[in-house]
Order: C-alpha cells, then structure tokens, then sequence
C-alpha cells in the first residue's frame, strides 16, 4: 500500500515539474513589447536678408532652459553666440535627445532636421543658432512644450533677435567671424553686460560707425526665422 502512495506522489510531482516547465517556455517564448518612439521634424527658414544662421541646434529635454532674459549667459551659449558652435550646446544636462544641421542656412533658405525620443512626457524642444554676421547675436526658441502635440499636428513659431551679452557689439576687423569678417570667434573673455537681452540690432558703417566691417545688408527686425515644428510618429 506504502509503495503504491509513493508512487502516486511521484507521478503528481511529475506532472507539476511539467506545468512549470511549460509555463516557464510559454513566459520565453512571450515576445517584448516594441519601444515607442515619437519623432518630430523641425523645419527652420532663415527670414533675414544678410545673416547666414551657424548650423541649427535643437534639444528635446523635460526641464531647464537654454538662456534666462536677464542672466548671464552659459559657457555652451557663449560658444554658440560668439562664434557659431554649438557642440558644447548639445551636451545640454536635460537634454533626451538632440540633433544639429551639418551646414549654416544662407539668408532666405532653410533647412529640416528629424529628432525621435522615447518618450513624451512634459517634452519640451528648444533651438539655437547663431547670426554669423554679428559679435554674439543669436536666435532660437526656449523650452517649446511639444508634450501634447498629436501626431501630423504642427506649431509654427518666429523667431526673437538675443544678445549673449558676452562680447561688445563693436562689429570692428577682426571680431566677427561670418563671411563679412571672416574674424575671431569664440573667446572666453566677456566685455559686455554679462547678461542675454534682446538685441539692439546692427549699427553698420552705412550709419556712421566708421570702424564696423557690416553694411547695411546685414540689418536685421524681428521675426529672425519661422520655426514649423510637426509631430510625424
């Protein structure tokens, strides 16, 4: 009889070990969930009639800003405004993701640029480039909340005129490094305000600033550039 139970117990241990075996294959076997992603496209169109834009620097992140109105500018920022890399720009500390234009957008042209990011979640997307025919001008949107476009829906912004406030507005030989100078850019010293504001705008030797290298062409009004921001994915 003793033998008889033993055995009974051995095939119902048996045929458990078996459920587990196939329930561990069926959890095996069960295929990972796709990763979401979402994907915008950011066409930028340069508005002005004589300032190339440096390449297009755009940055999808959950918090924080690329400039304050009133403070002092970042290193990165500086890098940017003053000689048209934005490199430095790009390792921004929020930043998901990020992506840049491989080349500078002539006066009257634009260029479109495809950034992806897994998740939306109080997703913001900010952009910064540089006008290359002044000290340290610059142009770009702050913190864009993207987190509820849908998809094929699209934001279109125009751009504001900044100074970094990190290098004088003295458009002298030397100190501007688009094609009107061909000058300096970057440099780590600040002999100006300190601060970002909206620019004043371009004096020019048109004007009577006898030691500036711009003309009037290089004049400049707001919007600086139309920025259409569309979600695809």
């Amino acid at each position: 009889m003793l033998a008889f139970n033993r055995h009974l117990i051995m095939i119902a241990l048996a045929g458990t070990l078996a459920a587990c075996s196939d329930s561990n294959d069926n959890d095996e076997s069960t295929p990972l969930p796709e990763p979401i992603s979402y994907t915008f496209t950011v066409e930028v169109s340069n508005l002005t009639a004589g300032q190339p834009f440096s390449p297009i620097a755009v940055i999808a992140h959950t918090e924080g800003s690329l400039w304050k109105i009133g403070e002092p500018a970042t290193t990165a920022l500086e890098r940017m405004a003053e000689g048209g890399d934005n490199s430095v720009l790009l390792q921004f500390g929020s930043a998901i993701a990020n992506i840049s234009s491989e080349a500078p957008v002539a006066p009257g042209a634009q260029t479109t640029l495809t950034l992806t990011t897994d998740s939306l979640e109080s997703l913001k997307l900010s952009l910064s480039t540089m006008m290359v025919n002044t000290n340290d001008g610059f142009t770009g949107l702050n913190a864009m909340d993207v987190s509820s476009l849908a998809v094929n829906e699209t934001l279109t912004h125009f751009t504001l005129a900044y100074d970094a406030g990190t290098e004088s507005n003295s458009e002298s030989s030397g100190t501007i490094p688009g094609p009107a100078d061909g000058g300096e850019g970057f440099n780590e010293a600040r002999d100006d305000v300190n601060v970002v504001a909206m620019h004043p705008g371009v004096v020019s030797q048109h004007d009577g600033l006898t030691r500036s290298v711009l003309n009037s062409e290089h004049k400049f009004d707001n919007p600086l550039a139309k920025v259409v921001i569309t979600r695809t994915q």
